[in-house]
């Protein structure tokens, strides 16, 4: 194979993920063969799906119920599919692997800053959410180990200092590395963390149940008085504001899609999609588990957090601090393969014809990580992140982008404005819309009305 290279000096760029094809004919148009194997390629993408995320789930099913959470989650796991389809068809058409690129190819200079943008905040709200669970988490994992019944003030004990070391002694040496593919052993490591988590919350459940207990708000029961009824039914319909946010945070993956499409071996548009399909069902059973069984344990009482929920039973219980260590070491070893696609994306925005330097790949990097700890040392509550930038970004990069770049770069010879795939992809992108403005009402309605979780400490 003897791809023709593209002369534009972003070609050089160490982190720009671009096919070298021939684009003289569209039709034919050949990729690079990366040496990552199906199976890894699967392995890879579940790992860039799998966040701090399913630590929210069980909050969000005890709020919308088994039955509508199941809908919803069934609902976005299938949209999320039909946006890498999307993706795929688009980068396929114009030879590109990298989704700011693709921006700039629909839509020029403001499509690329859009879908950089986009990529920025979904990432820092995902490593901000990842460091706030060490910030919290972290100091309870040291006092269970030195036995400390009652803290006094030590320094150790304190999550601001504990989030800052850690950043600087694991999270930044790995952010440093020039190529993603050399964290493939942490991010591994990071994913059966995660599988353990979920074994153990399944565990829990068989010595801690309790029956559901009866809702309660102001003071009446269920079922007590039309008056009552009405009251709750009101009070739930505003607990779903974070439901679908959540939900669609968990599911993002699709600044990490074509990258690993560039990695993958015998790159294929339907090979590619297998690897999308595969990964989005294993991590949508695996989040169903989750949030199954975390909310049975506790029902109503589950928090935001759910390890913070886990550590009412037992603090001291030695399945649950190892349950704890997991999930610190799972999203400490996710932050650098998160940060990955930020720094690229600001590569294209700000220094887009510069190569490869390695003073501005360091300098970056360690920006990024003293913002995000600003960010987590000075953030209310986890569910804050969640909801706001899963109700802005996440629509952005499931819904409106691939739906309005796949409009722009297929030509209409191919397929017509009017023609059902345009149509149903400007179909989808009217429904990224209509869930953002939704879900961003839902959640200031909430703040609004002084029942908002994000500030409650809930």
């Amino acid at each position: 194979m003897n791809p023709h290279r593209s002369e534009d000096p972003e070609a050089n760029l160490a982190e720009s993920q671009e096919f070298l094809s021939n684009m003289e004919d569209k039709k034919t148009t050949r990729f690079t063969d990366g040496k990552t194997s199906f199976g890894m390629s699967v392995f890879n993408l579940g790992n860039a799906i799998m966040g701090s995320g399913i630590l929210g789930l069980s909050y969000a099913m005890a709020n919308t119920g088994v039955v509508l959470f199941l809908v919803l989650l069934t609902v976005v796991a299938v949209l999320s599919s039909y946006s890498i389809h999307l993706l795929l068809k688009s980068s396929g058409i114009v030879g590109i692997r990298a989704y700011e690129q693709l921006g700039q190819r629909a839509f020029g200079t403001p499509g690329k800053m859009a879908a950089g943008i986009a990529i920025t905040l979904q990432n820092i709200g995902a490593m901000s959410s990842y460091l706030y669970i060490v910030k919290y988490e972290f100091p309870l994992v040291i006092q269970a180990f030195l036995g400390i019944d009652k803290p006094s003030g030590e320094w150790y004990l304190n999550g601001n200092y504990l989030v800052i070391m850690v950043s600087i002694s694991v999270i930044l040496p790995l952010a440093l590395m020039k190529q993603l593919g050399y964290l493939g052993y942490t991010s591994g490591f990071s994913l059966t963390c995660m599988v353990f988590f979920l074994i153990s919350v399944c565990t829990v459940i068989l010595y801690s149940c309790r029956p559901p207990p009866v809702a309660v708000f102001n003071g009446c029961k269920v079922g007590e008085s039309s008056v009552c009824n009405k009251e709750m039914l009101l009070f739930y319909f505003f607990q779903t504001a974070y439901t679908i946010p959540i939900l669609a945070f968990a599911f993002v993956c699709h600044p990490e899609v074509l990258p690993i499409y560039t990695e993958l071996k015998n790159p294929t548009k339907q090979r590619m999609q297998h690897v999308s399909n595969i990964s989005i069902v294993v991590m949508y059973t695996m989040y169903f588990l989750a949030a199954l069984f975390g909310y049975l344990t506790f029902y109503g009482e589950v928090e935001s957090e759910l390890l913070h929920t886990y550590s009412r039973l037992d603090p001291y219980d030695t399945l649950i601090l190892c349950v704890r260590l997991a999930v610190l070491t799972a999203v400490t070893l996710t932050v650098p393969i998160v940060l990955f696609p930020v720094r690229r994306a600001i590569q294209q925005l700000f220094f887009p014809n510069k190569t490869f330097y390695w003073p501005r790949h360091i300098a970056i990097a360690f920006t990024l990580l003293t913002l995000i700890n600003m960010l987590v040392i000075f953030a209310p509550n986890i569910l804050g992140i969640f909801g706001i930038i899963g109700a802005t970004s996440a629509p952005c990069l499931i819904f409106i982008f691939p739906a309005v770049f796949y409009i722009r770069i297929v030509p209409e010879e191919e397929e017509p404005m009017r023609s059902t795939p345009k149509i149903l992809a400007a179909c989808f992108a009217g429904i990224g819309f209509l869930f953002m403005i939704m879900s961003l009402s839902f959640i200031l309605i909430d703040w609004t009305s002084g029942s908002s979780k994000a500030s409650s400490g809930h």
